[in-house]
């Protein structure tokens, strides 16, 4: 299901180059069908935001693109590169990393740890003694001092705030050096100080050439901090384009907001 253009003006597709690319995915439980043959782009080295009701397949969507679950049907390119049905540790290595609805931390172990786990993937022994490589500490150091939690890296994870663990999850994203990033409802139950230190933090990582695709229903947020959003409802994207043009669409405002 295609993107009608007639709903949404589109910026032409030589004005920004793709990253991600999504044909025809389809993925369904039983008799309902949480993605049915969506067709996305998503623009390199910009802020997507990936918008719509409750149920519309969003995070659906974003764990059959990054290999959580097996979509039924469809193709996934990034960058040029085929890599429909790859395994998360693949499509990680392929450049994309991506943060969850719900935090996935190690709740017991320091948020030191945490971020080092991202580098970690033969096992959580080798985060101990021999096992810790000076230069992954430094560097998971330092990114937890750009999210601004480098205080309570002794700390255990469950010892923090929820806001603070979204950060968290945010510096182990980092860790992988990631070039495009994937976050699912980053200010989700976070307080508006904190939301604005993620905002603040994903314009700065976009500014120096990091790709976002945001899944977020604080649209106020969204409509600030995106350069192109994609709209989905009932599995599949309605419109897309720039927020000012977004926001005003008929189709948009029937689904979205029921009016």
């Amino acid at each position: 299901m295609s993107v009608d253009s007639s709903t949404t003006q589109q910026s032409p597709a030589s004005e920004h180059e793709i990253g991600l690319s999504v044909r025809g995915l389809a993925k369904a439980y039983g008799g309902v069908k949480a993605v049915n043959g969506a067709d996305v782009d998503f623009h390199h080295g910009r802020i997507n935001a990936l918008i719509g009701p409750n149920g519309s397949g969003k995070t659906t969507f974003f764990n059959c693109v990054t290999g959580m679950i097996k979509a039924d049907s469809g193709t996934v390119t990034y960058r040029g590169k085929d890599i429909t049905g790859k395994p998360p540790h693949k499509i990680a290595h392929a450049g994309i990393g991506r943060s969850f609805q719900l935090c996935r931390i190690f709740p017991r172990m320091s948020v030191l740890d945490n971020v080092l786990a991202g580098v970690r993937p033969h096992g959580i022994g080798q985060l101990l003694g021999s096992g810790r490589r000076a230069a992954d500490v430094k560097r998971a150091q330092e990114l937890l001092a750009r999210v601004g939690i480098d205080h309570l890296e002794r700390s255990d994870a469950r010892d923090i705030s929820y806001g603070q663990q979204k950060l968290l999850e945010l510096a182990g994203v980092l860790m992988t050096d990631p070039e495009t990033i994937m976050l699912d409802e980053p200010a989700g139950g976070v307080n508006p100080s904190l939301i604005e230190r993620i905002s603040s933090l994903i314009v700065e990582l976009n500014a120096e050439g990091r790709t976002f695709i945001v899944v977020e229903h604080n649209m106020d947020l969204v409509m600030r901090l995106s350069d192109h959003v994609i709209v989905f409802d009932r599995g599949a994207a309605i419109a897309a384009g720039p927020p000012s043009l977004v926001q005003s669409d008929p189709a948009v405002l029937e689904a979205y907001l029921g009016v």
